[in-house]
């Protein structure tokens, strides 16, 4: 049979369209539920000759060998009618979501962004916790430097921020170098670079430093930030690739990295680093433009819209390329304004879980309960991929009204400047980092939480009104 045909002889034995829920693909495994397994003509199954095993579980596995698995999947997918399934673990979700998204230079690109910056984000998280209680404890006790174990407090927790923030640019670098194929430690030396006061004197000496608004030079430290090291170091990794290719062995581990590091430094420090310059200027004036607005009518519908469109953006694989948004922001005003309103969508899917959980209690689904209940703790916390994968994207309708929910959070937090010391964490575990904002920190925590708080209660009455017993009953 053609992998076709097959989909279709598989479908017509397991009881037709009106009996499939749902189909996912596991590596070497059709995995599909029905709504009646009684109708499924398991012993006709195992006669096709193309059928490995099949197998039923929690649902009914059909072991088609790797790589034809795939290929059959999205067959069945299309000719059966049916979408993820709330019967296969989020994982499985997941990787079927991945498996069918088509790529594009634009999502590649933010999955390249993304790709660097991820492995980073423990040390983004420590770094922006430990400045966000130190915030606080200079505004609650303005006298902290009289007081020497509050004082010393205060100082660990901005050498550990400052450590991170300070070479962010050679982090980067050194992970830009890694994912382009480079030798890392050049570009993170790069990276480094970027930063340095030797700029501000170079700038000087050729006259493109400006005295009077340091910020406003076309040349400085820093200019360009992250974005700049992510250019330089794709150029520098091709011209690595270029000259160790025609370098000899016996010279090559002395000679290569000078003239690499010569070759890519003039280009870098001349041409990219303004034009990425003008470039984030730019990004950060269309966002503060409207996060920042003085129009408190402006900030709402932009901090509801983020919220809203924030969850597809996670279920894309492209949430990672806000990353360098945030950067850029965090690198010209010292917080992320747009991030409290984003961290709202997973508070929004919180309350639709509860309303869902609440549906299934009382329609008698205890799969649906065991899987709600095992994956809102982490939700709570701020991890949505198992709420996204297992529960609100496979059922579909709750997938939108978790975002509907989550984005008069979003306008509540964006009314109230609610700014943030860096990104990262979500839910409850970012009540920390919320005290950047132009109120007092201790209130910029509060609006936060309440924020939280209004995502959790619109999330679940636009799903629990919106949801019918009976779409839960057959999940």
């Amino acid at each position: 049979m053609t992998n076709q045909e097959l989909s279709l002889k598989i479908l017509e034995l397991v009881g037709g369209k009106s009996n499939v829920t749902g189909a996912i693909n596991c590596m070497t495994r059709l995995r599909i539920n029905l709504r009646d397994y009684n109708k499924a003509d398991i012993e006709a199954l195992k006669n096709i000759d193309d059928i490995l095993q099949v197998i039923q579980m929690d649902n009914l596995h059909i072991i088609l060998g790797p790589g034809k698995a795939k290929k059959v999947t999205d067959l069945f997918r299309e000719d059966a009618g049916v979408g993820m399934s709330t019967r296969g673990s989020w994982q499985d979700n997941k990787a079927a979501m991945k498996a069918g998204q088509r790529n594009s230079k634009i999502k590649d690109a933010l999955k390249t962004v993304g790709d660097i910056f991820v492995p980073l984000i423990p040390g983004v998280i420590a770094a922006g916790i430990c400045s966000g209680v130190a915030t606080l404890i200079t505004q609650a006790a303005p006298n902290y430097q009289e007081i020497r174990w509050l004082f010393l407090i205060q100082q660990f927790l901005t050498m550990i921020n400052t450590a991170f923030m300070t070479y962010i640019t050679a982090w980067a670098g050194y992970r830009a170098a890694e994912k382009f194929g480079g030798t890392p430690i050049l570009g993170g030396m790069l990276g480094m670079i970027t930063t340095m006061a030797n700029i501000d004197t170079i700038s000087s000496l050729i006259g493109l430093y400006n005295d009077a608004q340091p910020l406003d030079a076309i040349l400085r430290a820093g200019r360009g930030g992250v974005l700049a090291v992510i250019l330089g170091v794709l150029l520098m990794s091709k011209v690595e690739k270029w000259i160790r290719s025609r370098m000899p062995d016996a010279l090559d581990i002395v000679v290569s990295p000078l003239i690499i590091l010569f070759i890519c430094v003039v280009p870098y420090v001349f041409l990219i680093m303004p034009i990425t310059g003008i470039f984030s200027n730019i990004l950060v004036n269309l966002v503060g433009f409207v996060c920042m607005s003085e129009n408190i009518i402006v900030r709402m519908i932009a901090g509801y819209l983020g919220a809203f469109l924030f969850l597809p953006l996670v279920a894309m694989g492209m949430h990672h390329g806000l990353v360098a948004l945030y950067t850029v922001q965090k690198d010209a005003l010292g917080f992320v304004t747009l991030y409290p309103a984003l961290a709202m969508a997973g508070a929004g899917q919180v309350g639709a879980a509860i309303a869902i959980w609440l549906k299934a209690r009382r329609v008698g689904n205890r799969r649906m309960m065991s899987v709600i209940s095992g994956a809102l703790p982490a939700g709570i916390l701020g991890v949505g991929e198992p709420l996204i994968y297992g529960v609100t994207l496979p059922l579909g309708k709750p997938f939108i009204t978790a975002g509907l929910g989550a984005g008069f959070g979003g306008a509540f937090c964006m009314m109230m400047m609610v700014a943030a010391t860096t990104w990262g964490p979500s839910g409850v575990l970012a009540l920390p980092i919320m005290t950047a904002g132009s109120s007092n920190p201790a209130m910029q925590i509060v609006y936060y939480g309440i924020g939280l708080l209004i995502s959790y209660v619109m999330g679940f009455l636009f799903t629990y009104f919106s949801l019918k017993d009976s779409e839960v009953a057959n999940a």
